[in-house]
């Protein structure tokens, strides 16, 4: 167990570590993204490797995480892409950091990625230490379709919204309509139901309990770091948003709620 978590952990720094060496040259943090999902996608072929992973559920697992990971890198390519620009986030670090910003990031950005990307993986470590045998197939096929549901509403609000933003009249709107009326952050919400029914997948495949530690920290920083509370504070600022955030739920998409009054 030991070899295969401080593997996987030299892992996922050696790829960011790599994307940064990129970034330095191209003066663009937002490739960061590009090693996220397939950063996963690595975890578990490795773990598979190494702990002779060959179970049925083991491999549904594997194949669970390389289809979230295909989806996602491809929508989060193809919207770096289509920007041509880094990340507004990013560029405002830079701004602020200075001259010394092309290596702070190094810690800032890219191996702390590394490392979250590493905890949250829980789920994949889990499975893929998993002894032959053991699980619980309830847990497991529900988990599973969890993560079906999660992976289907976070690619039909990416979708919706990456539609919503090809519209140049759209410049500077809101994204209001589809489970965007529902929910103010629904890619978050599919991300977050995605990754708890891997946890509980894991565990039905006869992982520990600890594969849900990843998921709960995944919620969190969602919550409360980088995810609602950062993007809420972004959006702000656009027209309409005081009446949008008044009727419209952060997270778990609920009916619009009417006005006071």
């Amino acid at each position: 167990m030991a070899a295969t978590l401080s593997t996987t952990l030299t892992i996922s720094l050696g790829l960011f570590t790599l994307m940064w060496l990129i970034h330095v040259r191209i003066r663009d943090a937002s490739i960061v993204d590009y090693a996220w999902a397939p950063g996963f996608a690595l975890i578990a072929a490795v773990s598979a490797v190494l702990n002779g992973a060959a179970t049925a559920h083991q491999l549904v697992v594997l194949g669970l995480v390389c289809l979230w990971s295909a989806r996602l890198t491809w929508y989060l390519v193809g919207r770096h892409l289509r920007a041509g620009v880094e990340d507004s986030r990013y560029a405002a670090m830079r701004a602020e950091a200075g001259p010394g910003w092309w290596w702070q990031n190094l810690f800032m950005v890219f191996l702390l990625q590394g490392v979250l990307q590493w905890a949250i993986a829980t789920p994949i470590h889990a499975a893929m230490l998993a002894a032959p045998g053991s699980g619980n197939g309830l847990a497991f096929w529900g988990g599973v379709a969890a993560f079906g549901i999660g992976l289907a509403i976070e690619a039909v609000a990416d979708g919706q919204l990456a539609a919503f933003k090809r519209d140049p009249g759209n410049a500077g709107k809101l994204m209001t309509t589809g489970l965007w009326r529902l929910s103010r952050h629904p890619n978050y919400f599919g991300e977050i139901v995605l990754w708890w029914g891997l946890g509980f997948a894991a565990i039905g495949a006869g992982g520990d309990w600890w594969a849900l530690a990843g998921p709960a920290l995944l919620t969190l920083l969602i919550l409360r770091v980088s995810g609602v509370t950062l993007l809420d504070r972004h959006m702000s600022t656009r027209p309409g948003w005081a009446a949008y955030a008044a009727r419209t739920p952060a997270l778990v998409p609920g009916w619009p709620r009417r006005p006071a009054g």
